[in-house]
This record gives structure tokens, sequence and C-alpha cells, in this order.
């Protein structure tokens, strides 16, 4: 199910956005700083590039672009 940002709390948005964007560590070459990339990914979710999905199985949100669950 989509969750549209817009709908979470601002702190919950945030959260969110933070443990995706250091779910990988920074072992992968990428030392963009942390704010950086939490805006990043908050302006692809405002331009729809990303969506918010709620996954029943799992209990639990996820990120995704938006060509993954053919949207874009």
């Amino acid at each position: 199910m989509i969750v549209p940002w817009q709908q979470l709390e601002q702190d919950t948005l945030l959260n969110l956005i933070t443990e995706f964007v250091t779910r990988n560590g920074t072992d992968n070459g990428d030392d963009t700083e942390l704010n950086t990339r939490v805006s990043q990914v908050m302006e692809q979710l405002r331009r729809g590039d990303a969506l918010i999905v709620w996954d029943d199985m799992t209990e639990s949100a996820n990120i995704v672009p938006a060509g993954n669950i053919g949207i874009a």
C-alpha cells in the first residue's frame, strides 16, 4: 500500500528517511553528508520519483523508486 508522505508526522517522516539513507552504512563509497542525502530523498518524494510503501506482511515501511511499482 502506498502511504502519502504528506500524511506522516514530520518526525516520523524524517526518521523513516534517515533510516533509509543509513540502512547500508557508508561503506559504499558515498561520503555525502547525511543531511544532504535526507534532503535528496525528501525531494524525490515531493516530485513523486520515490514513494513510501507499507508492507502488511512485514509490518514495515520502505522508500522505493516510483518506477519499481509501475507508477512513474
